[in-house]
């Protein structure tokens, strides 16, 4: 489900109304959809790898599914309610400025995009996907952000910095359950604990503005996830600052990645074309405009390494 909005206009109001600081230091975020794309000149290079012959999902158009699971900044609708904006899409943009093609954005589930990819209903998904060795047997990837965890605090709290075990020590941290973050957590407790060092206390919450009142209110310390929800969240109510950054397959590397169908020969040209992004500055520019600098990456990479099954 795609967030609109009007509801993430709600969600910053609830959070600016319960601690009224926030509303001096929030930064405007326009979600016309109208706001200029940014965008790149054709790659001539790129345009000449694409296959002799190879037939896009629509003739001249670059068809990119976009999941609404990812959220803002990566995804979410304009105030029009229907056009698709974010990280993402602008991502897309680049991509297929460099080809020539006129960009077509789909908005679909997440459980939909891998049949969509492999039937060929779209040419590519750019919607948060990690590359793992499982996906690996069915996709090709072309590397375009890192996959970072993010610690976020009150924007006027004394901790400066946490990036290892130690810094977290006796703090009181809201991390999600089952998830990645939550793992490093336990293992950074438990360093802790046999260095006899007090361990951090996990908190855990199922509704984010609850989790950003416990914070303004002094309740806890520190929020760890997702670096791109809080990056958001901090661009719209200047209410929270970002301390510190993990990578999300911690201990291992984690990359996001364009995802096309296996061995159709897409993936090199795409990768092309984000190389040409990168050179040319465009890239850096939709990582900035969406407050993601932290997550990009010096280069795109075909089919690294993955997470393991």
């Amino acid at each position: 489900m795609f967030i609109n909005s009007a509801r993430v206009a709600l969600l910053t109001l609830a959070v600016s109304v319960a601690h009224n600081t926030l509303a001096s230091t929030a930064q405007p975020v326009d979600l016309s959809p109208d706001r200029p794309r940014i965008h790149v000149p054709r790659n001539e290079a790129a345009i000449a790898q694409i296959p002799a012959g190879f037939k896009f999902a629509q003739p001249g158009k670059f068809t990119v599914a976009v999941s609404g699971v990812a959220g803002p900044p990566l995804a979410l609708l304009a105030n029009d309610d229907k056009t698709t904006i974010g990280s993402e899409a602008d991502t897309a943009q680049l991509v297929a400025d460099s080809l020539g093609l006129q960009l077509n954005v789909v908005q679909t589930s997440w459980e939909d995009w891998p049949l969509g990819v492999s039937s060929g209903k779209y040419d590519a998904v750019i919607s948060n996907v990690t590359v793992t060795e499982a996906r690996k047997k069915r996709f090709d990837f072309a590397t375009y952000r890192q996959d970072v965890l993010g610690f976020y605090v009150k924007a006027n709290s004394k901790i400066s910095e946490i990036k290892q075990a130690s810094d977290i020590a006796g703090l009181k941290i809201i991390v999600g359950s089952g998830t990645n973050q939550e793992k490093v957590l336990l293992a950074w407790n438990e360093a802790n604990e046999k260095a006899g060092i007090k361990p951090a206390l996990l908190q855990y919450f199922d509704d984010q503005a609850a989790a950003q009142l416990a914070i303004q209110s002094g309740r806890s310390d520190a929020l760890f996830g997702p670096n791109s929800i809080y990056a958001y969240s901090a661009a719209i109510t200047g209410g929270i600052k970002r301390v510190g950054t993990v990578n999300g397959g911690w201990p291992l590397q984690a990359d996001i990645a364009v995802t096309t169908r296996k061995d159709n020969g897409l993936v090199r040209p795409i990768h092309t074309a984000l190389e040409g992004a990168i050179a040319g500055g465009q890239y850096e520019q939709v990582l900035k405009r969406w407050g993601l600098d932290v997550e990009r990456v010096d280069r795109s990479l075909i089919n690294p390494p993955g997470l393991p099954d």
